[in-house]
This record gives structure tokens, sequence and C-alpha cells, in this order.
């Protein structure tokens, strides 16, 4: 009796293991079929509204051109409005993640607003990749295995304008920028590398974000006569900066330089007023290779718009997203899968090939470029596969 219960009771356990195999094989593959939940945390209003559609621009592109699908599985859009507004970003944030149930939650633009996301993300875990926001403690001392970027860190752009500088004899410069966070890291990085390549800051000269109220500086910048002026501006703020210079009288006479947000994506908008301004990001107009130029007729047939540095994050962003969904099969619950596949990537770019840091930050070649009518024109390589220094990550 006893080795009949046994063996009754084998056999019983035997098909009860079965029938678990087969019940979690069947929600596996039933999870495979279910959509990809995206969030898009972006700016569709406001200053930065061009480079909130920018973005998503590219990441469409890029989803379409692989069928709609990454490994197999369709992709499911969830879309907020951060408004440039920090104070709303964790509230936006959990909307995504906790209300939408978004698996990646990709954002954002203005470094204020990411401040607030990478509390969120670094609290819950979420899979996150930042298309824009150059906050340099992203992937510096808030730096996690779950956070990503496609773009840069604000000291990035800036590090080699110094050596620029100095490359042209021009000894003194005026940093103008808006008094937030991109704009302070970014005058860091600039002051490091000019520094080191033996520069003189004359000024700091900072306004409030967003005003667009600029004569004050003007006049002040007119006043010292520094041998440049460098600054950080992006989107309409920009443009009007461009424009209110050379109605100021300065261009022609003191020399304007800057992280290339200072005319990408706004040359619509500048007339005469940008034309041979020069600035140094990581993606430049005239990179003449098969694969920007792909993109590039892509972008303009799809968007019947011309692509700027941010469609091309964006688009990156949807590449990396996808490499890391490709080594795990589609099978997103695969964190720790997903996050090894990511840091491995490297991106066949628009912008040139680029590897992840082990802070998770772009190492990519920065560009020289010129403004020639409405196109900002490579002329020549900033600093070759430059990776940010990722002060403050424990994850080096």
């Amino acid at each position: 009796m006893n080795r009949f219960n046994r063996r009754d009771f084998l056999k019983s356990g035997a098909a009860l293991a079965a029938s678990s195999a087969s019940v979690v094989t069947a929600s596996l593959a039933q999870a495979q079929q279910a959509k990809i939940r995206v969030g898009l945390m972006l700016p569709y209003t406001g200053t930065y509204a061009q480079l909130g559609v920018a973005i998503e621009n590219g990441f469409r592109l890029a989803l379409s051109e692989r069928g709609g699908k990454f490994a197999g599985r369709e992709i499911e859009f969830f879309k907020v409005d951060d408004e440039s507004e920090p104070s709303k970003a964790p509230e936006n944030a959990n909307r995504l993640i906790l209300r939408d149930k978004v698996d990646v939650l990709v954002g954002t633009v203005h470094s204020g607003v990411q401040m607030g996301i990478l509390k969120v993300v670094r609290e819950t875990g979420t899979l996150h990749i930042i298309p824009n926001a150059g906050a340099d403690d992203a992937t510096g001392a808030l730096c996690a295995p779950n956070i990503f970027r496609t773009s840069f860190t604000n000291w990035q752009p800036s590090y080699p304008l110094g050596k620029i500088l100095m490359e042209r004899g021009l000894k003194s410069a005026v940093f103008v920028t808006w008094k937030y966070g991109a704009g302070e890291e970014a005058l860091r990085g600039f002051k490091e590398g000019y520094s080191k390549a033996g520069g003189k800051m004359v000024k700091e000269i900072f306004l409030p974000f967003p005003n667009v109220e600029f004569q004050a500086q003007l006049t002040e910048i007119a006043s010292l006569k520094p041998d440049a002026v460098v600054c950080f501006f992006a989107g309409g703020g920009a443009a009007k900066f461009i424009r209110d210079y050379a109605a100021a009288g300065l261009k022609g006479k003191i020399p304007l330089f800057g992280a290339g947000f200072l005319t990408d994506g706004v040359l619509d908008a500048t007339g005469d007023a940008a034309e041979g301004l020069e600035t140094t990001l990581h993606y430049g107009d005239g990179i003449d290779t098969k694969r920007n130029n792909a993109f590039r007729l892509a972008y303009a047939k799809t968007f019947k718009l011309q692509p700027d540095v941010y469609a091309v994050q964006g688009y990156d962003a949807a590449l990396l997203l996808a490499a890391g969904l490709d080594a795990v099969k589609g099978n997103i619950a695969d964190k720790p899968g997903m996050i090894k596949a990511m840091e491995a990537a490297k991106i066949d770019s628009p912008r040139g090939a680029w590897t992840m840091s082990k802070a998770h930050n772009p190492i990519q070649d920065i560009y020289l470029r010129k403004v020639v009518g409405k196109e900002n024109k490579v002329t020549g390589i900033a600093q070759k596969a430059l990776a940010d220094p990722a002060r403050g990550c424990k994850m080096l």
C-alpha cells in the first residue's frame, strides 16, 4: 500500500509539474505577445516644445524602420507633456510608471525636470532612457544600472570649446546662460577645458530660465570687450539670443561660440543672424556618410522636416531599446539581460557609431560645426571618442 501511494503520488506530482509548466509557458507566450508599454515624458509646449517633438519623431522613425515592432513585439505609447516644469516632474513620472504601468520611461529635455525623473526611476527600478537632458549627475553621482542616456552630458559638448578658442588666439571669454542646471554644468565643462588650455574667464553672466530679454546682458558684454563670447541656450531662447546678438551690433566684433544646441533646430527662425556661428556638438548636418544620408532622407520624407540632433537622440534611444530587447528575445521582464545587452551595445547612429560608457553615457566624437545657410556644417572633429568623467558614479 505504501508503495502504491508513493507511486501514485509521484505520478500525480509529475502531472502537476507538467500542468504548471504548461501554465508558465502559456503565460510567458501571452506576455511575449503583449505590447511593450513605452512612456514618453517630453516637453510638448513652451520653449522646448520643438525639441520634444523631434525626439519623438526620431524614436518613431527607428520603430517604423523595424516594421513597427522591437523583437517581434508591438509598442504602445503613453505620453505626458512635462512642460519643462521641474516641480511637476515626480508627479508626471509616477503617472506613467504607477498609473500607466510603462515598461520603460523615455525622457526628457530639461535638466531640472530630469532630476525629478531620476528620483522616481531610482526608487522604482524602472528602465529609463534619457534622450536629451544632459544633467551630469544622471550618469555621475546618481548613476544606476537601470538608467541610460543616448545624448550627452552638459560637460561633454562644451569641454572641447576651450581648446578651440585658444587655438584661435581668443584668450579671454565671457560665458552667458540661463541660471539652471544645464547652463551651469555647460559652463563648468567649458571652464575646465578653457583653463586647461590657458584661457581666462572674464565674467559669467546668468539670467533666469526661460527669460529671453537679453538686452542688459548684451550691453554688459559690449562694455567688457572680451575676445569671445560663449553661451548655452537652446530652442526658442537660442534663436532670440542669436538675433539679439546681431541686432546689438556684436556680430562681427566679438565672435560668438556655444554648445551646438545654440543653432540646432532654430536656423529657420534666426535668418542671417546665425550665419558663420561655430559650435561643438556630437552631430552635424554635414556628416557625409551612407548611414546619416539615409537617415536624413527617411526623416525628411516621413515628417516633411529636416532632422536635428534631437531627432538623432530620439532615434538612438529606440535603437538602444531594440538592442536590449533583441538580446532577451522580447522578454522585457528579463531586466538583467536587458541591462547587460544595452551596456554592451554598439549603436550604428547617424552621428557615427558610439558605445556606452560604464556610467551609461555615450562615448562619442564631438564635432566642430559652422552655420552655412540653413545647415550646421561639420568642419572638423573637436575631440575624438570623448567620454564624460562621470564624477561620483559608483558603477565605475
